[in-house]
């Protein structure tokens, strides 16, 4: 069985890496993972859950476990024993296909034949994004099924899709926020080899594949990594959504920075949008988020930040002390907009006025707070932005939050009067700043975006 290039090349650019998972080489399958337990086997199983062999892992040294299955190949099922604890799915898995609770698959992604070897990017300050969430797209809802699409979003006149989180959650529906196979493609969708087909297709439309990715929280059902090791979480670092990750440890950054290169190596993703980085805390010398930005331009790619701090230092080069980010959605904009036209200023919609000299302070800047505190908490608010570039704020009118996070889900043009709604569409496509379309909107869809999971009874 021949090495893959894409191994080779993950050794050759990051050395002192360390990826988990199971992967193809020249001698079998090559697995590993992190581990606090003093003992770790691979258990092969068939589709019924029957063990048909064990593989004993031997102790790399820094809690890592690795070992060469000499008889594996592309589809074999396994789990991880980990001690007398119990049987669990890899938390690096390429492929999860009877769901996140079943066994990991071992994936080929050589197998895959790409066609984009010419592709280019558009650069990122060409950008023209359209967000989309791949299983509410089409009546299918799958990878294969948005292919069909793609032509319609090239004459709409984008340049690149953002798609919402695809990496694997419990049950056949959710947002992807509650992700915890964060190396898998989620099966409802489709294969991983499908999700290849459609980077593929869209970069031989001239499309851009930009991947939202959660780095913050994983989801509550499935989540296996505190089964491994304790390490994973740091209870001083609560976020929203449960107890925050532990990115001060050298095996949990590499985890979550070496995903981001598994997609664009793998994937042939061209940049992230990184989910409220705002809940990503680190102490560590380097911010966890400046070595994600740092790698990913290493391979020629861009990250885009949803982060409701209004921070600059977010935006600056990492060589004038910031993280080094491309971009970040500026919801200033959109709250602005929407309280303008619709005057609802319940919840956070409190700290704006919609007044046409909010706007335009807003336009003239990127962002309307740069300090000045809220009204409803009293607090500051964001910093000067003089320094930064124009397409390095993300502009909407409609996003899955803005939409999905309200009761019923109605979008601004259904709350708004149809030559208003023009006007605010004519305005984003006209300011410099790097637009960004919600599926639908264009048309100003009638459909609702509701939140919503498929979690066990329990969860709700």
């Amino acid at each position: 069985m021949p090495e893959t290039n894409i191994i080779e090349q993950r050794r050759a650019a990051s050395p002192t890496q360390r990826s988990q998972g199971a992967e193809l080489t020249a001698a079998g399958v090559r697995y590993r993972t992190w581990c606090e337990h003093d003992r770790v086997d691979v258990l092969l199983v068939d589709a019924t859950g029957a063990v048909l062999r064990t593989l004993p892992l031997e102790p790399e040294g820094d809690g890592y476990f690795s070992g060469i299955d000499q008889e594996g190949r592309a589809g074999d099922l396994y789990r991880y024993r980990l001690s007398d604890t119990g049987d669990w799915p890899d938390p690096a898995s390429r492929a999860q296909p009877f769901g996140v609770h079943g066994p990991s698959s071992v994936v080929d992604p050589s197998a895959f034949r790409w066609g984009d070897a010419s592709w280019k990017a558009p650069a990122y300050r060409d950008l023209v994004i359209y967000e989309l969430h791949v299983g509410t797209f089409t009546g299918a809802g799958t990878f294969r099924a948005t292919i069909e699409k793609l032509e319609y979003l090239v004459a709409l006149g984008v340049n690149a899709i953002e798609i919402m989180p695809v990496a694997d959650f419990p049950g056949d529906r959710n947002w992807g926020y509650d992700g915890v196979s964060l190396y898998a493609p989620s099966r409802a969708y489709g294969e991983p080899d499908d999700f290849r087909a459609l980077v593929d297709a869209a970069h031989a439309g001239g499309l851009a594949v930009i991947l939202d990715v959660v780095y913050n929280h994983l989801g509550p059902d499935g989540n296996y990594l505190g089964c491994y090791h304790s390490g994973y979480f740091n209870s001083e670092h609560e976020t929203p959504w449960g107890v925050g990750l532990n990115h001060e440890q050298a095996a949990v950054r590499d985890f979550f920075s070496e995903n981001a290169l598994y997609w664009m190596r793998e994937f042939h993703i061209d940049g992230f949008r990184l989910d409220a980085t705002h809940a990503i805390v680190d102490d560590s010398p380097q911010h966890i988020l400046a070595e994600i930005a740092e790698r990913v331009h290493a391979r020629g790619g861009f990250v885009i930040a949803e982060d409701d701090r209004n921070d600059p230092n977010l935006l600056r080069a990492s060589n004038a002390g910031g993280l080094g980010f491309d971009g970040c959605w500026s919801d200033d904009f959109h709250h602005t907009v929407r309280v303008m036209l619709t005057k609802q200023r319940e919840g956070y919609y409190a700290n704006f006025e919609g007044t046409s000299r909010e706007l335009a302070d807003t336009l003239a800047h990127g962002w309307h707070f740069r300090g000045q505190p809220r009204p409803t908490s009293g607090k500051p608010r964001g910093g000067e932005s003089i320094d930064l570039q124009p397409e390095q704020f993300v502009y909407c009118i409609s996003n899955h939050d803005q939409v999905g996070n309200r009761a019923f889900g109605e979008r601004l043009g259904h709350v708004v009067e149809p030559a208003a709604y023009r006007a605010a569409s004519g305005l984003l496509c006209l300011v410099p700043y790097t637009p960004m379309l919600f599926m639908g909107q264009e048309w100003a869809a009638s459909t609702p975006f509701q939140f919503f999971t498929e979690h066990n009874a329990e969860l709700g």
